[in-house]
């Protein structure tokens, strides 16, 4: 992204930066070998912290989003609770925020690489990630609660999470539709959930990481944990010099340099490239304000 002010092309990005900035696609790439590793016999029943279908043949770990989902259904009658689920989530919440969307998140990975794409990117407007609360409430506990109480199990609801899941449709849907037309058999996706993954292609090509930014629940329950996780990015004004390089940086659209640590940061760290922000680990503080001018003196 070109930075529109003049000073962010004198200012050079910090070492930090562009170590942590070349680190990440390999960080990325180690975690998605770990999420697609051949342990499902043995691991497929822990719930992982990333957003990454279970239903895919080469999952490793359980979608926390679809295991939550399901305990929902249960709740009503068997008042189940999943204690390893949210044992998991909180600690790595309170670790690390979210952390694991910008670097561990398989299908975060992905739409960074089709952001990569030489497209021009439209804006979003911050306000619609709160649209991943509403996910969150709505379809992944709220409407698979209503319907337990109605007696009907997780896997016969007509509408659910895991029915609308962009990752469903591509881990899943498409090897297994694939598959079937190398078989003579036909497309056997539905052709909703097929709509859903041409528009998250579509999409992902104008808005960086539109899934992540709009949609996504778990995200969202992460980046919750953003201002009080023990890893968090510290802006030290003294080193702000007003370049605009932390800004021009964030693929997410966030201010950084006024609002550090918002829910709408997946912690990338590509503005650690300006020596105004720094990633540290250590018990979070309010971050300082820049001192205010001093008064002048009457003549």
């Amino acid at each position: 992204m070109e930075c529109p002010v003049p000073e962010c092309k004198q200012r050079q990005p910090t070492e930090l930066g562009r170590k942590l900035k070349r680190l990440r696609p390999w960080v990325q790439t180690g975690f998605l070998g770990v999420w697609l590793a051949p342990l499902s016999q043995w691991l497929h029943g822990i719930p992982s912290c990333v957003f990454h279908c279970y239903s895919c043949p080469l999952s490793s770990f359980a979608c926390p989003i679809g295991v939550l989902a399901n305990y929902a259904a249960l709740a009503p009658a068997a008042l189940e609770v999943p204690y390893l689920l949210l044992g998991i989530l909180l600690l790595v919440g309170a670790v690390s925020g979210s952390l694991a969307c910008g670097w561990a998140c398989p299908f975060g990975f992905l739409q960074d690489l089709l952001g990569k794409i030489p497209i021009r990117k439209v804006a979003v407007p911050a306000w619609v990630g709160y649209t991943r609360y509403v996910v969150l409430v709505g379809l992944v506990i709220l409407l698979p609660l209503i319907l337990g109480f109605k007696g009907i199990p997780y896997g016969d609801q007509i509408i659910s999470i895991c029915r609308l899941c962009p990752a469903g449709a591509l881990e899943a849907g498409l090897p297994a539709s694939t598959q079937s037309v190398m078989a003579g058999n036909g497309w056997p996706m539905s052709w909703y959930k097929s709509l859903i993954l041409v528009a998250f292609f579509a999409s992902a090509l104008f808005v960086n990481r539109p899934w992540c930014r709009i949609f996504c629940p778990l995200g969202g329950l992460l980046a919750l944990f953003n201002r009080f996780s023990l890893f968090h990015l510290r802006f030290k004004p003294s080193e702000c010099v007003e370049c605009n390089l932390c800004r021009s940086r964030c693929p997410m659209g966030v201010n950084v340099d006024q609002k550090v640590n918002v829910s709408g940061c997946v912690r990338c760290l590509e503005c650690s490239t300006c020596g105004a922000l720094e990633p540290c680990f250590a018990v979070p503080t309010p971050n300082p304000k820049p001192a205010p001018p001093p008064a002048q003196q009457p003549t």
